[in-house]
């Protein structure tokens, strides 16, 4: 009789008996009796624990990770909720798979991440009349929302407790806030100093039809560019804790000024006084400082999509400007013809890393040398520099059924060896005082998965060579990244691109292609990502950055399209060139000589020989004779698509 599978031994099974924990499952049983002991002084039935901090940041320091310390699950996005005889997670299909490698059987996992399922959840497991809680300084204004009409009517009580019981029950093994310098951006970087930013804010506070008295900043990226500093509080994104507090007079500046540098600090104090005066005052003030602004006859702009429930309510609704980005978080989004310049030169100098690495690996991956964690730790060495600051993310390096998580990052206890038979995904990214980059490349392939590295490819050159109306909804677009996966029944779960920062963030918000995206705009950086993951086999990403640029057209009305800054060749031995139509093997072939122009010179000054010879093999055009004899040209779309925008109100 033939033998039933192995069970994986990469995740959990709880229904064994014995329980099943893989080595990266995290034991959680302390954890949590010392949380429930602290609900219990506190008379809460049920606490919610997020994945945020107090600034809606994507990433997040150590010391704020407590949705990782209590579970164990190290992804960047969940809810937990915890009662006394139950634990419970919420993750999206990113992290579903790691989830189960690094939940212990304490906790169960719910495949979705709706406050719907979470409100039910709560409803079923906490008794009428209990106390559901939460830090209201760690959750969104529509997220805080979403709870109290998920709860309304239920005779459960919704409580903000500003004492966070995690750290409570965390204690002395929390880790210490940052301690190191603060420091100023070079002018040589910015493109424009600190005081004409606040002076452009200013004007836009001034000619709104609401003559708001105040801006209230809470993003960190949000003060972080505006006065031209940066940090290390957040590991990969070269910010700092902050709040600012922009009026039409003064400045207020929320933060640790002691890790001030000499320079930063004499920039911020230069105005003083006047109405360029950086008034410099404790971080932990913001509150009572608030507080006492709104007592007076005033507006505060703010964007709730970074503003946390906790500011929020302290200001009276009479007083507020709501929108979802504040002005600095758009003014931010469109990068001036300096910052544009800067991000193009970035990207060569990544280039010449990338290319040393997928030449290395191609020299060392055969002889069995290399692992996902190594292969992680060169290509990050190869891209420190004289302006490198480092990688601008956890550099994702997966081998075979580890590539089909679109978030995995190898540790040093426990990475698959490389291999010549199976697909390798590594997506990596670097922070550069010009820019930030991030680039996703498939290597080392396999015959059986070349039509959905294909179809990805094919996806990423109809979007990247798109002709659009101008203020067109990222949403509205983005199918085109997913048509030619559609078209066989394939898909992916995440988004297609986002906003990428200035030495900031590699996930920049607003821009992108998602529902709460503002429309793109001429000198917008976005990423174009799609991509094809198949559980436990294999994972495909094949991303570029991208700039907005004015499309050349006979029309009198604007149109634009994307200029990919990206300079890494695809690799030509996983693309079938009989899916791909003719406009599409130009394109491939126009891209190739673009990276050639601009990357080559540089290897060569650089007398990367072996690495120049690559490139010139790696980027041989391609036959137009290879092409299917029946295309349909995404660029012969844009009169249709204009049509169809219209409609939609875009």
């Amino acid at each position: 009789a033939p033998q039933a599978p192995s069970p994986r031994k990469d995740i959990r099974d709880c229904s064994a008996d014995p329980l099943y924990l893989p080595p990266t499952a995290t034991n959680t049983s302390v954890r949590l009796a010392a949380l429930r002991g602290v609900m219990r002084t506190q008379g809460t039935h049920a606490y919610i624990v997020p994945s945020t901090d107090a600034h809606m940041s994507e990433y997040i320091s150590e010391r704020d990770a407590r949705l990782g310390w209590l579970t164990g699950f190290s992804g960047s996005a969940g809810t937990a909720v915890v009662t006394q005889d139950k634990a419970t997670l919420w993750t999206d299909s990113r992290y579903w798979t790691q989830a189960e490698r690094e939940l212990d059987c304490n906790w169960e996992l719910q495949r979705t991440t709706s406050i719907e399922s979470i409100g039910m959840w709560i409803l079923k497991e906490v008794p009428v009349g209990g106390n559901v809680t939460l830090d209201p300084f760690l959750f969104s204004i529509d997220t805080w929302n979403s709870y109290s009409r998920a709860l309304h009517g239920s005779g459960r009580t919704l409580l903000p407790l500003e004492t966070n019981l995690v750290d409570q029950a965390w204690g002395d093994q929390r880790p210490l806030p940052s301690s190191s310098e603060i420091y100023s951006l070079p002018a040589e970087f910015t493109g424009s100093s600190w005081q004409e930013k606040v002076a452009g804010i200013r004007q836009q506070m001034e000619e709104h039809s609401r003559r708001p008295t105040a801006v209230l900043l809470s993003g960190l990226e949000e003060t972080a560019w505006l006065f031209n500093l940066r940090g290390d509080d957040i590991p990969y994104n070269p910010v700092f804790y902050s709040y600012t507090l922009l009026t039409n007079t003064t400045i207020s500046l929320f933060m640790d000024e002691s890790r001030l540098s000499a320079v930063a600090r004499a920039s911020l104090l230069s105005g003083c006084p006047g109405l360029l005066c950086v008034e410099l005052q404790e971080y932990g003030q913001v509150s009572a400082h608030l507080r006492r602004y709104t007592q007076d006859n005033v507006t505060v702009w703010l964007g709730t999509e970074y503003t946390t429930y906790g500011l929020y309510s302290i200001i009276p609704q009479e007083k507020l400007l709501e929108e979802n980005y504040s002005p600095v978080m758009t003014a931010k989004a469109v990068k001036n013809a300096h910052e544009q310049e800067m991000l193009r030169a970035a990207h060569v100098r990544d280039a010449v890393a990338v290319i040393q690495y997928l030449l290395w690996l191609e020299k060392t991956v055969p002889q069995g040398q290399v692992d996902e964690f190594s292969g992680a730790q060169h290509i990050d060495a190869l891209r420190w520099s004289e302006h490198s600051r480092g990688p601008s993310f956890q550099s994702i390096s997966a081998s075979g059924l580890n590539a089909a998580l679109a978030h995995y990052s190898p540790s040093n206890g426990s990475s698959r060896a490389l291999s010549v038979r199976e697909m390798y995904l590594f997506d990596t990214g670097g922070q550069y005082l010009a820019g930030c980059v991030g680039t996703t490349t498939l290597t080392l392939p396999c015959h059986a998965l070349q039509e959905a590295y294909t179809r990805v490819l094919m996806g990423n050159i109809d979007l990247s060579r798109l002709v659009f109306p101008s203020n067109t909804a990222g949403r509205n677009v983005e199918s085109f990244a997913r048509r030619a996966l559609w078209n066989v029944g394939l898909n992916y779960g995440h988004g297609t691109g986002h906003g990428i920062g200035n030495f900031l963030s590699v996930h920049e918000w607003p821009v992108g292609f998602q529902s709460n995206n503002v429309p793109l705009e001429a000198g917008m950086f976005t990423s174009i990502e799609p991509g094809y993951y198949r559980d436990g086999e294999f994972g495909i990403r094949i991303e570029d950055v991208a700039l907005v640029v004015e499309a050349q057209t006979e029309s009198e009305e604007t149109f634009l399209t994307f200029e990919v800054v990206s300079l890494v060749p695809y690799d030509r031995k996983l693309i079938d060139l009989s899916l791909l139509s003719p406009e599409q093997i130009q394109y491939l072939n126009s891209y190739y000589e673009k990276i050639r122009a601009q990357v080559g010179p540089e290897l060569r000054r650089q007398r990367l020989e072996e690495e120049y010879a690559w490139l010139q093999e790696s980027t041989e055009p391609f036959p137009l004779s290879s092409a299917r004899t029946v295309a349909l040209a995404p660029l012969a779309l844009a009169p249709l698509l204009s049509v169809l925008l219209s409609g939609l109100g875009a």
